[in-house]
């Protein structure tokens, strides 16, 4: 992709959804693969926004209202899978916040070799 690279003022926790991803998605569909479930330190309370990236492209901004234990909101069963593992709940970022960031590339914020699928900008 010949996207430009951004610079993220934010705080915030930049998902990579690379294997939930697909084009064509719904809104909906997108917003559930990004907000849950993952293992996340206390930095996540610092994070005001969660980044959905797919192949180091911003692809949605959301603004986090709260965090949950996973499995905890939405039609999800709890799972002893879920120990140790967050949600979140949230909106669409505002659009001065998102038109920032939308469709920008984060790729330099993920080192090659970085396995982890969550990353912590400003947070």
């Amino acid at each position: 992709y010949a996207v430009n690279p951004i610079h993220v003022v934010d705080p915030v926790v930049l998902i990579r959804i690379n294997r939930l991803y697909r084009h064509g998605m719904s809104e909906a569909e997108l917003y559930d693969a990004t907000r849950s479930c993952w293992k996340l330190s206390p930095r996540r309370d610092r994070a005001k926004y969660a980044f959905a990236v797919f192949e180091g492209i911003v692809r949605e901004v959301y603004r986090i209202e709260a965090w949950h234990p996973a499995g905890t909101t939405g039609d999800k069963n709890p799972n002893p899978r879920y120990d140790g593992r967050w949600e979140f709940t949230g909106r669409v970022a505002e659009e001065a916040v998102r038109s920032k960031y939308f469709g920008g590339s984060v790729a330099a914020y993920f080192p090659r070799g970085l396995r982890a699928p969550v990353k912590y900008v400003n947070a």
